[in-house]
């Protein structure tokens, strides 16, 4: 059991690769469960503010973590059109707990860019 919830959450975090090319992230969601879901969005975003962090620390760029918030405020975003929408009550609630995590995190970002 270990071992294929370790491969359902490896499959998830691939596709968090095509967000933004394939599958945006507000219907990715529809693929997984909820503790799946939020899994693979809590582990993507340590992997993103940690690049930012790297990005500004390495001189890459200065607005690193200015353009991930904005990044962060975009998903919320979303999230937010797609949950005024009908759908299950399931959905409903994935996407309304994801969207709590989100603001938090969010928040947190807004801090490192204050």
């Amino acid at each position: 059991m270990i071992i294929t919830l370790k491969e359902i959450l490896d499959v998830a975090k691939e596709a968090t690769e095509d967000w933004d090319l394939q599958k945006p992230r507000h219907l990715w969601l529809d693929d997984y469960n909820a503790q799946t879901a939020l899994l693979a969005t809590q582990i993507l975003w340590t992997e993103e503010t940690a690049r930012a962090f790297e990005e500004l620390e390495n001189g890459g760029s200065e607005s690193a973590m200015k353009d991930y918030y904005n990044v962060t405020v975009s998903r919320i975003a979303a999230l937010i059109e797609r949950v005024r929408t009908d759908m299950s009550s399931e959905l409903r609630i994935k996407i309304i707990t994801i969207i709590t995590i989100d603001v938090h995190e969010r928040d947190v970002v807004e801090k490192f860019v204050l």
